[in-house]
């Protein structure tokens, strides 16, 4: 495949529209010839366009449309706009609220969980729960029903969501003026020099990576948003240690890129490393401990523990807590019981 990095769309997440598996006797043949075939009323130009726009990728990475498809090549065609069949549906979903007035709630949302559709994830939402659940939910600048923030999809943890526009908008300006607290929980590789800090660096999309983002210093400061994490240690666990986070802004991954700038990349974070041992000793009983706390915690080890912010009708602060899952936990006593045995 030919190395090529378009410029990709500034959104957070693009939305699948066509994809396909390239049939085993295919021939060689350019993707915009091949995507002719199978895209309805699509002409050439449009398919050569999208390909500019680094719309088309193969295999996960973008193509340019004089590249060949071959047998078995995983083709999919993302935009920023959702497609018209992908329309939001309700699903009546189990979700655990936290708290509940008459505009707005708190959820814990699960691990696993998408928070709203996209980028192949057109069911099973938080979104899709909450209308289902709500009727007239407000809109966010990103017409996203009740969403004032967002967790990835691998985190746990709590979201405001908001039921009027007046709490959307009250909401939203918290967030955007960094009023709002949130405190994060995260297990991550290495022994943390030292024992409370701050991260800066603007965080923008990866240019050779588009899953990934990663920050951006100097000269280049301006390819990325304004972020600022603050960590302080809660326990040091040989060769991984747990932190907490309180973000100052809140750009996308942002935790897992700032601490894995900072040579911590979050324990299980396949997106970005965290799911290969980055410490520790070559021992064959070493890496099988390893590989057990990967099977206990499947995932990034990252919570949103506590959430704050000023209630939008009654003027109150309000501050939520969740307790660690139950995953993570596991996982953090295998560690402890670890160091233990090695002291």
């Amino acid at each position: 495949m030919d190395n090529y990095t378009p410029q990709l769309p500034d959104e957070d997440h693009l939305y699948e529209h066509h994809a396909f598996t390239v049939d085993k006797g295919q021939a060689p043949l350019r993707i915009d010839k091949y995507l002719m075939n199978f895209i309805e009323n699509a002409t050439r130009n449009k398919i050569q366009e999208a390909a500019k726009n680094g719309s088309i990728f193969v295999n996960d990475s973008p193509v340019k449309s004089s590249y060949k498809v071959k047998p078995d090549d995983n083709i999919r065609v993302l935009f920023t706009h959702p497609p018209h069949e992908n329309l939001l549906v309700g699903e009546d979903i189990d979700i655990d609220v936290v708290y509940e007035d008459d505009v707005l709630l708190v959820v814990n949302k699960p691990a696993g969980m998408v928070v709203h559709p996209g980028h192949g994830n057109y069911s099973g939402t938080l979104i899709n729960a909450l209308i289902h659940r709500f009727d007239n939910l407000p809109n966010n600048s990103s017409e996203r029903p009740g969403l004032v923030h967002r967790i990835d999809k691998d985190t746990s943890g709590l979201l405001v969501v908001a039921k009027t526009e007046e709490a959307m908008t009250h909401l939203s300006l918290q967030f955007a003026e960094k009023t709002s607290e949130r405190e994060y929980v995260a297990l991550v590789w290495g022994n943390v020099e030292d024992d409370e800090g701050t991260i800066e660096g603007h965080i923008g999309r990866h240019p050779k990576n588009r899953l990934q983002n990663t920050v951006f210093l100097n000269d280049e400061a301006d390819k990325g948003k304004p972020a600022v994490t603050h960590y302080k240690v809660l326990e040091r666990l040989g060769y991984v240690t747990l932190v907490s986070c309180k973000l100052e802004t809140g750009r996308t991954h942002q935790i897992r890129v700032h601490m894995k700038h900072i040579g911590h990349t979050l324990f299980n974070d396949e997106r970005y490393g965290g799911e290969k041992i980055l410490k520790g000793t070559t021992f064959t009983k070493y890496k099988q401990f390893v590989e057990n706390c990967f099977k206990v915690l499947p995932r990034q080890a990252l919570h949103a523990k506590t959430l704050g912010f000023v209630h939008p009708k009654t003027g109150e602060f309000m501050k939520f807590e969740t307790p660690i899952p139950d995953d993570i936990q596991q996982c953090i006593e295998k560690w402890k019981s670890y160091t233990k045995h090695q002291d």
